[in-house]
């Protein structure tokens, strides 16, 4: 049996191979992808590791549980790899639906991608629900509302006269599937201890996409975990988490952070 709020040193499927059916409230993960970072130069990484990850996945997921996946593409010899797209439709081989696209936009850091095409600054976040919509659907109202205008409503009352009622439409609308996040020290993260990992995501991208598809009191999985921005953010949200990581080096990152929200 696997416990909540700790980090499991191991491969990932060993964990999850550990978990019962429909364990897990929602999944938040940044996959290794392709050959744009060798991790300590111990990476095996390919169809034969993440098919069975989404087999796993698909199977703890309880229904309605939603899985974000953050993914990108290598360029080799000039030719994007596609390979997020091939895991998107493996997704949806297995039973999960595709809910949702989302951008990743990065603001700031460096330029990437092949100096013969335009500077690649994003990234897919893939939103995957099981058997249903999202059993939690918490849409993040962020965007200013462009006119706001009066209207005005007449009721007749029982003695013949009118009641007017007037209201503003305006405020803030649900935020469009394009999310854009400052990177850099400072930036996506104020621990500096962060860094030590060369492959982290804004903690405002996991906080958004926690406070969207799950509820206080649910069980966040990262299987991928890195520097345990999930985990952290998960604790902030009052969530329980349980993260995966097999580089020891990475494990003890993730611990320092999480020291600093809880004793582990």
């Amino acid at each position: 049996m696997v416990e909540l709020n700790k980090i499991y040193n191991e491969d990932c499927l060993e964990t999850m191979k550990r978990m019962p059916d429909g364990f897990i409230d929602m999944t938040v993960t940044s996959p290794p992808y392709d050959n744009l970072r060798t991790y300590n130069g111990s990476l095996d990484w390919g169809e034969h590791v993440w098919k069975p990850v989404i087999q796993e996945l698909f199977r703890i997921i309880k229904d309605g549980g939603v899985v974000v996946w953050v993914v990108g593409d290598a360029t080799i010899k000039g030719s994007e790899t596609g390979t997020s797209f091939k895991q998107a439709l493996y997704f949806k081989e297995v039973g999960f639906n595709l809910f949702d696209t989302i951008i990743y936009q990065k603001k700031g850091g460096l330029m990437t991608g092949s100096i013969k095409g335009y500077s690649q600054k994003f990234e897919y976040m893939f939103v995957f629900s099981k058997n249903s919509y999202p059993k939690t659907i918490n849409l993040i109202k962020d965007l200013p509302v462009k006119y706001t205008e009066k209207r005005t409503k007449k009721h007749r009352k029982k003695d013949g006269t009118f009641d007017i009622q007037e209201w503003k439409i305006g405020g803030m609308t649900r935020r469009n599937n394009i999310w854009i996040y400052d990177i850099g020290l400072h930036k996506t993260t104020k621990d500096k201890i962060a860094f030590q990992h060369p492959a982290i995501f804004p903690e405002k991208l996991a906080h958004d996409h926690i406070i969207s598809w799950s509820n206080e009191g649910d069980t966040i999985l990262d299987p991928f975990a890195g520097s345990g921005t999930v985990g952290k953010m998960a604790k902030q949200l009052n969530r329980n988490y349980i993260l995966i990581e097999k580089e020891p080096e990475y494990v003890k990152i993730a611990q320092d952070r999480l020291k600093q929200e809880v004793l582990l």
